[in-house]
C-alpha cells in the first residue's frame, strides 16, 4: 500500500479557542449561520434549530459541550453540517457552530500522533487530542453528539 493510500482527507474546524479534526467524509456542507430557533429548557450547548435545505437542522456549540462559554456569533460564524451515522436523529444531520471556514488537510500516521485522552469534562464528546505538526486539535465523538441531541429532542 502506498503512502497516498494511507492518507485521509480531513477538516480542521476552528472553534473560539481550539480546533476539531474530522474526516472530510463526515461533513455534508458548510453553511452560513442563521438565527436558530431555540426551545425553552434547551441546554446551553444547544444553539437551536436552523432551516437547512428545507429541513430542520439541530445546531450545537462544541465549546458549550465542554462547559465553556458559548462563542458570540459574528460574520465569520458558520455551521458545519455533519452526516448522522447512528440513526438517532430524524433529519439524519446535525450542525456544529464554527468560528470561520474549516481547512482541508491530508493526514497520515506520520503527521498525526496521540497527545491526550483527557483534560475535558467526563461527559464531553471528545475522543482524544492529537498532535499534528504545530496543531493540537481534538477528535470529537460524533456518535456521542448524536446521542446528546437525541436525548435533548426527547426532553423537549
Amino acid at each position: 500500500m502506498s503512502a497516498a493510500d494511507e492518507e485521509l482527507y480531513s477538516l480542521l474546524i476552528p472553534l473560539s479557542e481550539d480546533r476539531l479534526i474530522v474526516p472530510r467524509a463526515c461533513v455534508a456542507e458548510v453553511v452560513r449561520y442563521t438565527q436558530a430557533e431555540q426551545k425553552e429548557g434547551d441546554h446551553n450547548w444547544m444553539m437551536g434549530t436552523i432551516n437547512w435545505n428545507g429541513r430542520p437542522l439541530p445546531v450545537i456549540s462544541f465549546e458549550g459541550t465542554l462547559s465553556k462559554e458559548v462563542p458570540i456569533v459574528t460574520g465569520r460564524t458558520r455551521v458545519v453540517v455533519f452526516h448522522g451515522s447512528t440513526g438517532q436523529l430524524k433529519s439524519g444531520f446535525f450542525g456544529v457552530l464554527t468560528q470561520g471556514f474549516p481547512q482541508l488537510v491530508r493526514v497520515n500516521r506520520d503527521v498525526l500522533k496521540l497527545e491526550a485522552k483527557d483534560g475535558w469534562p467526563e461527559e464531553a464528546p471528545v475522543l482524544c487530542r492529537v498532535r499534528m505538526i504545530n496543531e493540537f486539535p481534538m477528535i470529537p465523538n460524533l456518535e456521542q453528539i448524536e446521542s446528546m441531541l437525541a436525548t435533548e429532542a426527547l426532553q423537549a
